[in-house]
């Protein structure tokens, strides 16, 4: 076997902040250490919480949490009354939510609090609890007889962005929902807190519309068995909500709408060779107001069904041959004096578009071949896509005042031998040319899984632990930028993450105490 002579083979070395992923923002790990055992350890609510036992977020994590720290082991052989207590034992976790409004019953927003505090392993404060609990879950270690400590710990923590998604694509390839609830619980174990679902495009429209039914029964791979029905994604959304994860869904205009042409007659355009229509259809058509009296309506039912405050709205990758070639929209073009150029005509879709809107809205401006050139709401959140010069790009965006995403350096679904882990894990998000002020408008980004070549029989390995190099970028503090010590958390992570039936690819020859079992 040929061997890249150039790549240095990698040495595991324990870090000083043991396996903690993401790296907390402040962190002091003492080498006092108290003992976990799973017949006498709880978590419990603290005395001050503003949330307690009628707290079902709480109380779902609070079991979710146990059951990763002792996994099997919290079937005991002996009885309550039979148990030692030892000082050298932690007994409990209390959990103390400081929020005036514990949002048990409510979803995570844009703006919601994502700090949390452990001293001493014995208190966590703040709205997002169970980032605190999945910190405190990657303290505890095992001996080589399986017991179960803990080193008292002092650590501070909050995210550096607000923004910390995974892209999913689940038109090119439909994605059981078993396959999508494990991600939202891996997304958990590393801090993401958006989930965003690329649900249709050109291939297949697998949303099953309540307005709309015909688009899923004539769009999807299948009407019956490939669909997402209103159960299912209301499922979707609530394991993600009990996970602290918001749900945006993408439903991309005016291109990449071929399934949807399948179910809904007349809202793609219909492209002609030479003064004959050819019988192939193209963008959504913009200039007829049967296209905005069905957005309306259809968008109406998404603002219903998904709670977050935004729809993604795509705007992506528009080809303009076939307007070219409609006689209507050549005439339509010049009425509205906007001669040769269709970006003109895609902003003019795009924005009376979103003037149908009355939530909040995301708009994904591909930056190859054009500048922000839309009249869009102050509140639309711009996604900086990949293409030539993505720093250009994002000094662009921010220059206009736009709010912004960055997904261009993290396409997971362009793989390459070796640990490119790394190449994700090197970016830095702000490295453009800009104001303190324009930086400030960089929210976060995210990691994108698109599904040309993607299905549920490789997407959970193909992303994980890659995704976890991004997760950290968009978690830490700017200067954790330590590749020998991020390799030697993240071996450590992956592993945890393989104990949890996550099947998350190995970072280089090694091997995990506990190791995948399969399916």
């Amino acid at each position: 076997h040929i061997r890249d002579p150039a790549s240095a083979e990698p040495v595991f070395e324990a870090s000083k902040y043991g396996s903690l992923w993401p790296l907390p923002q402040k962190v002091q790990i003492s080498e006092v250490s108290f003992k976990l055992t799973s017949s006498s350890f709880r978590i419990v609510d603290a005395k001050a919480s503003s949330a307690g036992p009628s707290c079902s977020l709480l109380q779902s994590a609070y079991r979710r949490y146990y059951e990763y720290m002792f996994g099997s082991a919290k079937k005991q052989w002996w009885s309550k009354n039979n148990r030692r207590s030892d000082p050298s034992d932690l007994s409990e976790l209390q959990v103390w939510i400081t929020s005036p409004d514990s949002e048990c019953d409510g979803y995570p927003s844009v703006t919601s609090d994502e700090s949390c505090e452990t001293v001493s392993c014995v208190y966590f404060g703040l709205l997002y609890f169970f980032l605190g609990l999945e910190t405190f879950s990657q303290l505890v270690f095992e001996d080589e007889y399986g017991a179960k400590s803990i080193n008292a710990a002092i650590i501070n923590d909050f995210p550096r962005f607000q923004h910390r998604g995974i892209l999913l694509d689940s038109s090119r390839h439909f994605l059981p929902i078993k396959v999508i609830l494990a991600n939202l619980e891996t997304m958990a174990m590393n801090k993401f807190n958006v989930f965003h679902w690329h649900i249709v495009d050109d291939q297949s429209f697998p949303y099953l519309s309540r307005t709309f039914p015909q688009l899923s029964e004539q769009g999807a791979y299948h009407p019956y068995t490939h669909v997402y029905t209103p159960a299912d994604v209301k499922m979707v959304i609530e394991f993600a909500r009990l996970r602290g994860i918001r749900v945006i869904p993408e439903f991309d205009t005016p291109g990449h709408t071929q399934s949807w042409g399948k179910g809904q007659k007349d809202l793609l355009t219909p492209c002609y060779s030479g003064s004959k229509p050819s019988g192939s259809f193209g963008p959504v058509n913009p200039i007829l107001n049967t296209t905005y009296d069905f957005m309306a309506q259809f968008f109406t039912e998404i603002s219903t069904v998904f709670p977050d405050g935004y729809v993604h709205l795509g705007g992506d990758e528009v080809d303009f041959t076939c307007w070219k070639s409609n006689p209507d929209i050549q005439k339509f073009m010049e009425q509205q004096h906007f001669g040769d150029d269709y970006r003109k005509l895609e902003s003019f879709y795009i924005q009376k578009c979103v003037s149908h809107q009355t939530s909040v809205c995301y708009l994904i401006v591909e930056m190859k071949k054009k500048k922000v050139s839309f009249d869009l709401k102050p509140d639309t959140v711009v996604h900086v896509w990949i293409g030539g010069g993505s720093d250009k790009e994002m000094s662009s965006v921010t220059a206009a005042g736009y709010t912004t995403i960055l997904s261009a350096p993290w396409y997971l679904d362009y793989i390459s031998y070796g640990q490119d882990w790394q190449k994700y894990y090197k970016v830095e998000p702000l490295n453009f040319e800009g104001t303190d002020e324009q930086k400030k408008l960089v929210i976060g980004g995210e990691a994108c899984l698109w599904g040309e070549y993607v299905d549920a029989t490789n997407l959970t390995p193909r992303l994980w632990p890659r995704a976890s190099a991004v997760a950290e970028r968009l978690w830490s503090a700017k200067d954790v930028t330590d590749i020998g010590d991020a390799f030697n958390r993240l071996s450590l992570h992956r592993c945890r993450m393989v104990e949890r039936g996550i099947p998350a690819e190995p970072l280089f020859s090694s091997y995990c105490p506990h190791e995948y079992k399969g399916v």
